[in-house]
């Protein structure tokens, strides 16, 4: 197997590559390492990232008909 290394401004090995052909030949013998080719993903969104996502006057219109809607109920 011809690995490469790659080293920092040390010296310090910092990763490998590894030929494509030998990646497959690894990943059919180890199912393992194919999990490994596609991270998942994961969102963690934050309320602040929809702050200000509708308009200020389809906002207004919603609040008016939940206060329309509530007060039916009364």
């Amino acid at each position: 197997m011809s690995l490469q290394y790659i080293s920092d401004n040390e010296g310090n090995h910092t990763a490998v590559l590894i030929p494509i052909d030998e990646w497959e030949l690894l990943t059919s013998k180890y199912r393992d390492l194919k999990l490994m080719e596609k991270p998942k993903v994961v969102n963690h969104s934050k309320l602040s990232d929809f702050a200000g996502t509708l308009p200020k006057d389809v906002a207004e219109q919603m609040q008016e008909y939940i206060k329309q809607s509530r007060d039916e109920w009364r």
